[in-house]
């Protein structure tokens, strides 16, 4: 049986973002996430604008000239979460942590694929897989998936984003919508990312907290890393230490960019402290833009 506090805080979340999806995401979903679709239709001459990942190579170089291919678009979308579960995922220090975030943010946009009849599905990791949910339909499925996200206890504490692209690629082998949502501590897992994305449609949400790029002036403080369980007491009314954090957390979300810019994967950054609706909304024009 599962308590009823839980069932409890599922059901607000559902209905908090069920207002989100009526009131902004509702009538752009289908032309935002349009798929690759599964057949192939026709060739045609790429013209500006065109995604580069269905330029057809074979054709480009027999005649001199970029073409792409067109397919017939899949009137059922299946959307797959994988959601960062490690131990960096219970920090928040300003309302909510960031555990809470990817969940909120899975029920938004789960219920819009319920809306489009389109599947759901979730794969839980952190420096290990930790749980697959394989896609469904319908509302008791996607509250089992916000369920998941906030009330799953994982094995692991540490981050490994490439063992859950290769899982993922192993048990979902048909073009689809991925969503993967983690605060990106982790390396190595570019190369996988950028495959992975050549087949299905990747967008990558970062969620981080505003104290993991500064922290305030409040005298003596611990710092513990939830992951490695490293502790160090440290002066924060030092000046010269809060400007060596800030230049950290600066140059590893500048490598980060960096590193996801080569692989073609659209980014979409999440703050605990100004919350998702903002940048979700920029990410629907910029895609509707650019399938226009």
């Amino acid at each position: 049986m599962i308590p009823k506090e839980i069932l409890s805080k599922v059901r607000r979340i559902e209905i908090r973002t069920g207002r989100l999806v009526q009131e902004l995401f509702g009538g752009e979903y289908r032309s935002v996430f349009k798929g690759r679709g599964i057949e192939f239709s026709d060739l045609r001459e790429y013209t500006y604008g065109d995604d580069i990942r269905t330029i057809d190579w074979n054709v480009t170089a027999r005649t001199g000239r970029p073409f792409i291919k067109k397919y017939v678009e899949e009137r059922e979308l299946t959307i797959m979460f994988l959601v960062d579960i490690s131990a960096s995922g219970d920090f928040g220090t300003v309302t909510k942590p960031k555990a809470e975030i990817a969940a909120e943010l899975c029920s938004l946009l789960a219920l819009s694929a319920l809306r489009s009849n389109d599947k759901v599905g979730l794969i839980l990791f952190s420096d290990r897989v930790e749980k697959f949910v394989p896609p469904r339909k319908g509302r008791k499925h996607v509250l089992r998936v916000v369920r998941e996200v906030l009330y799953y206890r994982p094995q692991g504490k540490g981050t490994d984003i490439a063992a859950a692209l290769r899982y993922f690629s192993d048990v979902i082998p048909r073009s689809c919508i991925v969503f993967l949502m983690s605060d990106f501590f982790d390396e190595g897992y570019e190369r996988l990312l950028k495959i992975t994305n050549q087949k299905h449609d990747c967008i990558a949400i970062q969620i981080l907290d505003p104290r993991e790029r500064a922290l305030p002036n409040v005298g003596m403080m611990e710092l513990v890393d939830a992951e490695t369980q490293e502790t160090a007491l440290v002066d924060t009314s030092d000046r010269e230490f809060r400007n060596r954090y800030e230049t950290y957390g600066r140059a590893r979300e500048e490598r980060f960019f960096s590193h996801l810019r080569g692989t073609q994967v659209d980014v979409v950054p999440i703050s605990t402290e100004a919350g998702y609706v903002d940048p979700l909304i920029y990410f629907f024009k910029e895609r509707e833009r650019k399938f226009r």
